[in-house]
């Protein structure tokens, strides 16, 4: 399991030490359950199993020192527990029937906190979306100043790929929702596929159609797949943020908390470390989900190659992610947003943010777009070289004042024109009044 330091109590409860097989003897208990009800065990027996059953897993890893085989030890321990009753537990399974059901259920109960860390994160997106939607900032491409936006317009992009990410994360834990109890290679010789509908029943899965000795491993790389996407939503967002917070943008700020430091030799520095942790732990995320892809081709009806490296992926994975989305809403929720600051970028450039705006003006007069988009081009570097104000400089070329009035031009620097449509935007997204 991953280390304490990124594990919630909530999640790391899934992983814990001996959690594993107490969803394995769940699936024993039901298998004996509807074998008792199909009268195939009697009663007498499911009782005792009933009361005695129970999960040691200190006695558990004792013998497993001695037999080498995970299910065997658990077995042999719970059998160990409930005494003559327990030679009717197991009937006719094989090992993968419990521990990929088992799994199942860890894997459907994970995906279920994730999907309530991501609506609280979507929540907390559109609560600052809505807040900041008329905060203006210049938008930019490449790294350069393009055409100014809001910032509200920014967390409703991000909220809405969130909204995205949910119903690929809902399939995802749809898709693991599945139980087998067909066998060593899936042809019910020894059980019926009707104790497997009724068993996955009881435990709220669904029947696989078709397995063989395992659940098919695309499942479980879907799940861990859909999890490294959702963390490179999140890289995306922490990036950002990381931007906007340099020195010399100075846009956003991540939560710097009362007595937090930022650095032992520097006191001044407050660093968007949880975005950085962020970015970071996404890369985790991508290389686990390769090795699940991995997982899919196994030889024949199965063989264990998949087995060490999803003790390692799966829960890291459920972990990593949780701390991830926990982290980035606490910092979408505090993020300190500097609307003065982006104000004052978006003056830097003189006024070149207008630039097609002029442009298209000149076509609209009856130019040809290459002959304007020279004339503009022109008055915008020259604008930017000389750190003149680019509405006075285009002002000067009299080709273009043949076309245009000075109000005209004057018109075409108004800031609300770019703006006009976020109201429409918000509206498409379920944040309008």
């Amino acid at each position: 399991m991953l280390i304490n330091r990124y594990t919630h109590p909530e999640m790391g409860q899934l992983w814990r030490e001996g959690y594993e097989y107490e969803r394995w003897l769940e699936v024993e208990l039901a298998v004996a359950e509807v074998m008792a009800e199909r009268g195939e065990i009697p009663f007498q027996a499911l009782s005792e199993i009933r009361r005695k059953a129970k999960v040691n897993p200190e006695r558990i890893a004792e013998i497993e020192k001695v037999v080498r085989h995970d299910l065997i030890a658990f077995l042999q321990g719970v059998v160990e527990e409930i005494g003559e009753a327990g030679k009717y537990l197991h009937l006719g399974l094989t090992s993968s029937d419990v521990k990929d059901t088992g799994l199942s259920l860890v894997l459907r109960d994970a995906g279920q906190l994730l999907l309530k860390d991501l609506r609280e994160l979507r929540e907390a997106l559109a609560q600052r979306a809505v807040e900041s939607k008329d905060t203006v900032m210049v938008g930019r491409t490449h790294g350069i100043h393009a055409e100014p936006l809001t910032f509200g317009l920014k967390l409703a992009l991000w909220m809405a790929e969130i909204d995205r990410q949910i119903e690929r994360l809902a399939a995802a834990v749809e898709s693991i929702g599945a139980g087998k109890i067909s066998g060593a290679v899936g042809t019910y010789a020894n059980v019926s596929p009707e104790v497997e509908e009724a068993v996955c029943a009881k435990l709220g899965l669904k029947p696989a159609l078709v397995s063989n000795q395992i659940l098919q491993r695309d499942r479980h790389a879907h799940y861990v797949t859909a999890l490294a996407l959702i963390g490179s939503t999140l890289e995306k967002m922490a990036t950002e943020i990381r931007n906007l917070q340099r020195t010399d943008i100075l846009e956003v700020e991540e939560p710097f908390a009362e007595g937090q430091k930022g650095s032992s030799a520097m006191p001044h520095k407050r660093n968007p470390i949880a975005c950085e942790q962020i970015a970071g732990m996404s890369r985790l995320l991508r290389g686990n989900a390769l090795a699940a892809m991995e997982n899919v081709a196994l030889w024949h009806e199965r063989d264990m190659t998949h087995s060490s490296v999803e003790r390692v992926i799966l829960p890291d994975s459920s972990i990593l992610l949780d701390h991830m989305l926990r982290q980035m809403t606490r910092v979408i929720k505090g993020l300190r947003i500097r609307s003065d600051q982006m104000m004052e970028n978006l003056l830097k450039t003189y006024g070149l943010t207008s630039s097609q705006r002029v442009l298209l003006a000149l076509v609209d007069k009856g130019c040809m777009r290459e002959e304007a988009y020279q004339w503009v081009q022109q008055a915008a570097f020259a604008a930017w070289d000389n750190g003149r104000d680019f509405r006075e400089v285009i002002q000067e070329n009299p080709q273009v004042m043949e076309l245009l009035t000075a109000e005209e031009v004057n018109a075409l620097f108004d800031w609300s024109y770019h703006l006009k449509h976020i109201d429409d935007i918000f509206k498409r997204l379920g944040l309008g009044n």
